[in-house]
C-alpha cells in the first residue's frame, strides 16, 4: 500500500484534501482510506496504485502543501543523516565566514554554484579555503555567534526521531569548527565534517585530512545503516544541494529540504514550503508526540 502525505503551511482544508484524492484516482489509484486532517495541517491519504504515477499526479501547485507518496513499508525511519549548511542551519558557513573576510559576495558565487551542480564539490570547496588563508580564527566565533541561525524544526525533528531510537548523524561539506557545534545545539549523536587547517591563530587556506564530498556522505550512510543493522528503506537522508544527491538517493526516504533542482529530482520528497517538522509528519508522527524541549 501507498501513502501520500498533505503538509500545508498553514491549514489544510478538506477541499484540497478532496482534490488530492480524485488526481490520484485520475492516476489509477485505488482509495483504501483517507485519514484524518491532524494538526490542523496535515493528513494522509492510503491508496493502492503505481508510485511514480502518483507522485507526477500531486506534483505541487500554487497553493502553499507540500506532497509526499511513499509505501507504507517502514514508514517511520530508524536512522536520520542530514547536511547541515541551508539545511540544519539557516546559513552557509562558508559565505559568511567570507563576511569577515571582506570577500562573501566572491565566495557565495562559487558556493552557489558548486550547490547546484555546476562545479566540481571538491574543488570548489578547497578554492573557496584558500580564499580564507590568513583569516584570525576569532572570526569563526564571531560567525557561529552572529551568523548561524538553527532551522526551523531542526531541533524537534531530531530530538523526536532520536527519542524514538533512531540514530542521528550530521554530515557536512562544511566544517568541523561549526558542525560540532551546530550538532550539540540540535542534538545529533554524531555530526562528520571537514578540518580548517589553523597555523598561529590563523586559517592557513587548506584542509586537513579527505574532503567530506557527496561520496563520502553516502558512504557514511551506508556504513551507518550496516553496523546499526538497518536496511536502507529504514534511513532518511536529507540535504539541499548537488553534493546531496548520492546520499538522497540511496536512502529509502531521500528528502530534498528547499533544496536546488538536481537535488529535487533525485529525492522521493521535496519540502518547499514548510520547515523541517513536516519530516515528521511524512513519518505518521503528529505533535503530539513530539520533544519540543
Amino acid at each position: 500500500m501507498l501513502i501520500a502525505t498533505l503538509i500545508a503551511v498553514d491549514q489544510l482544508e478538506k477541499g484540497e484534501l478532496s482534490s488530492a484524492t480524485d488526481r490520484l484516482v485520475s492516476a489509477g489509484g485505488q482509495i483504501e482510506r483517507i485519514g484524518e486532517i491532524i494538526d490542523e495541517k496535515a493528513a494522509d491519504i492510503y491508496f493502492d496504485g503505481d508510485l511514480t504515477a502518483a507522485r507526477y499526479a500531486l506534483q505541487p501547485d500554487s497553493a502553499e502543501i507540500d506532497y509526499i507518496v511513499q509505501s507504507s513499508e517502514n514508514r517511520e525511519k530508524k536512522l536520520l543523516i542530514s547536511d547541515m549548511d541551508s539545511t540544519m542551519i539557516t546559513v552557509e558557513c562558508i559565505d559568511e565566514l567570507a563576511g569577515y573576510a571582506g570577500i562573501k559576495d566572491q565566495i557565495a558565487e562559487i558556493t552557489e554554484r558548486a550547490m547546484l551542480g555546476e562545479l566540481d564539490f571538491e574543488e570548489a570547496l578547497r578554492g573557496r579555503v584558500a580564499l580564507l588563508a590568513g583569516l584570525d580564527l576569532s572570526a569563526i566565533d564571531k560567525c557561529l555567534n552572529e551568523k548561524v541561525e538553527i532551522m526551523p524544526g531542526a531541533t524537534t525533528l531530531v530530538q523526536t526521531m532520536a527519542a524514538r531510537g533512531a540514530k542521528t548523524i550530521l554530515v557536512s561539506g562544511g566544517f568541523t569548527r561549526f558542525a560540532d557545534p551546530v550538532a550539540k545545539a540540535i542534538g545529533f549523536a554524531s555530526a562528520e565534517a571537514n578540518i580548517l587547517a589553523e597555523a598561529d591563530g590563523r586559517l592557513t587556506g587548506n584542509l586537513d585530512g579527505p574532503v567530506v564530498d557527496a561520496q563520502r556522505k553516502a558512504e557514511l550512510l551506508r556504513h551507518s545503516a550496516q553496523s546499526s543493522g538497518l536496511i536502507l528503506d529504514q534511513c532518511m537522508a536529507v540535504g539541499d544541494g548537488a553534493n546531496d544527491i548520492p546520499m538522497i538517493a540511496l536512502a529509502g526516504m531521500g528528502v530534498a529540504y528547499h533544496a536546488k533542482p538536481k537535488a529535487a529530482a533525485a529525492a522521493d520528497a521535496a519540502i518547499a514550503y514548510n520547515d523541517l517538522t513536516a519530516l515528521l509528519y511524512i513519518q505518521g508522527i503528529g505533535s503530539d508526540d513530539w520533544v519540543t524541549s
